[in-house]
């Protein structure tokens, strides 16, 4: 009797440490199946990427602007000579501006008056230049110049186009300008400017009308407000 009550007690514990180790071993299993996305975040990778300041340019939204400039103005076979003006710009939005400009040269002596021994064709008030135009303009290219590597600046390809007056060897006469420029944003509220113009006139001096192209190369500054 004593040896099958021990073999009971025998059985009973093993059964039982059987099913503990079953129940165990089930909820284990149980938890991995329902978190995969823990197990995953475990196995993924970190990287470590460095990231990097980026200042961005401060532009005042100003939309108009003065500019001074001084250059060369070819008058067709008067010679290249020093001009000087100013304009005022008004940008209706980020690609289209309009523009006026008054400036001032003087014309030198012509090919026939250098051949001819420095017989004169324009007194020297004749050769005062003033002319006077508005024109329009659109930025073809508006992004950035690399001075370096890490320094940039705001810049613009434009191309312009009016009509005005010249006033020439005692004639006011209506003049076409073409060309275009570049401008470069040195900080929020001043630019620096290159423009290729040609101004295109009729001109009547040697008793026969001919229409002539004058080329003008300036640097100017210009200021937003």
């Amino acid at each position: 009797m004593a040896s099958r009550l021990r073999l009971f007690l025998l059985n009973t514990i093993s059964a039982s440490i059987f099913m503990m180790a079953f129940w165990s071993s089930t909820n284990v299993c149980a938890e991995e199946e329902t978190s995969p996305l823990k197990i995953q975040s475990e196995q993924l990778i970190q990287p470590e990427i460095e990231r990097r300041d980026v200042e961005l340019s401060k532009i005042d939204t100003e939309d108009f602007e003065v500019t001074v400039f001084a250059g060369i103005l070819s008058v067709e076979d008067f010679g290249a000579n020093a001009v000087i003006g100013a304009r005022f710009a008004y940008h209706i939005n980020e690609d289209i501006f309009v523009e006026t400009t008054l400036a001032a040269s003087k014309a030198g002596q012509t090919s026939y008056e250098r051949l001819s021994g420095g017989l004169p064709l324009l007194t020297s008030s004749q050769r005062d230049i003033i002319y006077y135009d508005v024109s329009i303009g659109y930025n073809l290219l508006p992004g950035e110049s690399f001075l370096t590597s890490d320094t940039s600046f705001n810049s613009a390809l434009y191309v312009i186009a009016g009509v005005g007056v010249t006033t020439f060897a005692g004639s006011d006469r209506l003049t076409l300008n073409i060309g275009g420029g570049f401008r470069v944003l040195a900080n929020d509220w001043m630019a620096l400017h290159v423009d290729v113009r040609d101004h295109i006139f009729n001109l009547d001096i040697l008793a026969e009308n001919t229409t002539t192209n004058n080329l003008e190369i300036t640097i100017g500054v210009s200021a937003f407000f």
